[in-house]
């Protein structure tokens, strides 16, 4: 009896920022970047959106993101808000309050990002392939400081999910130790938020080396 093959088909490390002050933030952005290992990033800061002048601040700092992740070649979305990303000339990360993934086609340019949060129902996931989005984010995979009250999902979910011919994002309480546990599901992105930025400055670096080595091992059965 032969084995059946497998080939390693690793996802991507997706990183989301976190709300540190600006200046840390930039300098642990500029570290992870400089690993090689992200291959997408979200600008999420609802800390400074909460301020009088958060509309202007968060612009004037997505900028300034945007900027750095140009000179390592990473990609960058924006959460939740399609015009912020147009002026940008970046993607946009929705939830499923936060916009119409069909309007965000309209708005941005046809290479830029678009993706959809699903939570875990694999209807979400399937409207979402039928509209255009470019990611649909499964979630939570485990319990998270980000989210801690957000309802944890199955393996059973993930592996419908990843059914729906759409590429698949996993988020919540994800962690290099952890990840493994998902390994043998075809998942395009693995998102992450605390395990990394969450951390001192000299440890990020470490720690996105330690993120590759983990996904490096992943496997899923051959077709």
């Amino acid at each position: 009896m032969t084995q059946a093959s497998t080939t390693t088909l690793a996802p991507k490390l997706y990183l989301l920022t976190n709300d540190d002050e600006f200046a840390l933030l930039y300098r642990k952005l500029e570290t992870a970047f400089a690993t090689g290992c992200i291959a997408l990033l979200q600008i999420r800061r609802k800390q400074t959106l909460t301020l009088s002048n958060g509309a202007s601040k968060l612009y004037d700092e997505a900028l300034q993101i945007i900027r750095l992740a140009k000179t390592y070649n990473v990609p960058v979305v924006i959460n939740d808000d399609i015009q912020l990303a147009a002026k940008l000339g970046v993607g946009v990360h929705l939830g499923q309050e936060d916009g119409d993934i069909r309007e965000a086609k309209q708005c941005l340019l046809s290479n830029q990002i678009i993706g959809r949060t699903c939570h875990g129902d694999v209807a979400l996931v399937k409207e979402a392939q039928d509209d255009g989005a470019s990611y649909a984010a499964m979630g939570a995979v485990f319990a998270s400081t980000t989210k801690p009250n957000a309802d944890v999902i199955s393996r059973r979910e993930l592996s419908d999910g990843c059914q729906q011919g759409i590429e698949l994002c996993v988020i919540g309480g994800l962690t290099a130790e952890n990840v493994i546990e998902l390994a043998g599901l075809p998942i395009a992105y693995v998102a992450v938020v605390g395990d990394i930025m969450d951390l001192p400055e000299h440890q990020i670096a470490e720690r996105c080396e330690q993120w590759q080595q983990a996904l490096g091992t992943w496997q899923t059965p051959a077709l």
